[in-house]
């Protein structure tokens, strides 16, 4: 059976003009700043009350009053009105070209307070769009150029075609925990580390990019690096970390970085890549704009 179609009774002149009486603390002020006569505004109110059944004004004097009742449905008319003009706002966004969605596949390295602050600057000039982040691993950002499945990504690898925008560079140490007696406090060799159990984080494309901070004889993987952290500090194993978040675990004593031999810190560049430049819209554009200028910013700071 089909549902009879709902036709309100109310409409939204009505519950404007509630409003303006209410706000504007009575029927002769809301007239003058709506430009309309007293008496069209109380038949408008007027007529209001009678199609719902309910007295949502009371005039005391000069002055108009909210009943209870009033008080709940203007509460509940002023979201319907922003829901409205929000409603109206996209049709216009959509109409100038502007997306209704923006998806950004992060590789899991970035930090995220870069991210965060770029975000924040991004908000109030995001009209509406809704904004859908993914968190990548390896193979799995650069699948997301390839396939073109994100209009922003964040990448530590740059497919061929694709020109590197490079944001910043990621320091990565090898940490394990401080009561780890499997790996030597001494300087050791990379051959030797890799005789470890490593802790690794799963990459999230299909095809896998053995680089050589993964590399392990004996490996254990999880998804993220606040698994991995938690594996370490019950003594097992090792993982190459990001610096930023290895600094306060290392000044707490829970972990310990490992002092390899010849070299004991990477670093992982960190790229911007548009996947289809010619069909981004204003708001990637923008969020890519916003991406440079923060680490542009940065780099003046240094």
């Amino acid at each position: 059976m089909i549902d009879k179609i709902f036709r309100a009774k109310s409409t939204l002149e009505q519950w404007r003009i509630l409003q303006s009486v209410v706000d504007y603390g009575g029927y002769a002020k809301a007239a003058e700043k709506l430009n309309k006569s007293q008496s069209s505004l109380n038949h408008a109110v007027a007529k209001l009350q009678n199609q719902l059944g309910i007295t949502l004004l009371e005039v005391k004097g000069r002055k108009a009053y909210l009943t209870s009742a009033g008080e709940t449905m203007l509460r509940r008319s002023r979201q319907i009105m922003q829901d409205v003009q929000a409603l109206e706002s996209l049709a216009q966004t959509l109409d100038k070209g502007w997306e209704p969605e923006i998806i950004l596949a992060v590789e899991i390295l970035y930090p995220k307070h870069h991210l965060y602050q770029i975000l924040n600057d991004f908000l109030p000039q995001s009209r509406g769009s809704r904004l859908k982040i993914r968190e990548e691993v390896i193979s799995g950002s650069v699948e997301a150029v390839k396939t073109k499945s994100a209009d922003i990504v964040i990448t530590n690898i740059v497919p061929q075609g694709y020109l590197p925008n490079t944001l910043c560079n990621v320091g990565m140490i090898a940490v394990c925990a401080s009561h780890n007696q499997a790996i030597a406090q001494t300087p050791v060799k990379q051959e030797e580390l890799a005789s470890n159990l490593q802790i690794v984080i799963s990459e999230t494309g299909v095809t896998k990019n053995e680089l050589g901070w993964l590399k392990a004889e004996q490996r254990w993987t999880v998804s993220n690096f606040h698994e991995a952290v938690a594996i370490l500090k019950t003594g097992i194993g090792f993982c190459w970390l990001p610096t930023a978040m290895a600094t306060p675990l290392l000044a707490s004593g829970e972990l310990r970085q490992i002092t390899i031999t010849a070299h004991h810190h990477r670093e992982v560049p960190m790229h911007l890549v548009l996947p289809d430049r010619d069909s981004a819209g204003p708001g990637t554009l923008l969020l890519e704009q916003l991406f440079y200028r923060h680490h542009e910013l940065l780099a003046e700071e240094e």
